[in-house]
C-alpha cells in the first residue's frame, strides 16, 4: 500500500480514489497512513471508499451505503447528530476501542 501511495504522489493526480487504505494495519500504522493521506489529498478531490470510521470521519461528505443505496449523506458531525446508522456504527465501533483500551490497560497482570 505504501508503495501505491509513492506512486499517487509522483502521478500528482487531480483525482484520488483509495479503496480500503488501511484494511489491513494496525492501529499505529493506520495512523502513519492517515496523516499521510491527509497531505496526499489536500487539492485534490477524493473519493475513499472504507469501513473504517476513522478513516472517513474528517472527510467533507460522508455518503452512507446500504446494500448499494444511499441512505445518509453528510459531514461526521451532522451524520451523528442524526443518530442514524452512521451514528450507531461509530457509537458501537468506538465504545469497542474503548472497552479493548481499557481491557489491554486492566486486564494485564502485576508480577510481585
Amino acid at each position: 500500500q505504501l508503495v501505491s501511495f509513492a506512486r499517487a504522489l509522483l502521478a500528482d493526480p487531480r483525482i484520488l480514489i483509495l479503496d480500503e487504505a488501511t484494511s489491513a494495519v494496525d492501529a499505529y500504522t493506520e495512523s502513519v497512513i492517515q496523516e499521510s493521506l491527509e497531505e496526499l489529498m489536500k487539492g485534490r478531490t477524493s473519493i475513499v471508499i472504507a469501513h473504517r470510521l476513522s478513516t472517513v470521519k474528517n472527510a467533507d461528505r460522508i455518503i452512507v451505503l446500504d446494500h448499494g443505496k444511499i441512505i445518509e449523506e453528510g459531514t461526521h458531525d451532522i451524520l451523528l447528530s442524526q443518530g442514524g446508522e452512521y451514528a450507531n456504527l461509530y457509537n458501537t465501533y468506538f465504545r469497542h476501542q474503548e472497552v479493548k483500551i481499557l481491557g489491554d490497560h486492566f486486564g494485564k497482570e502485576r508480577v510481585a
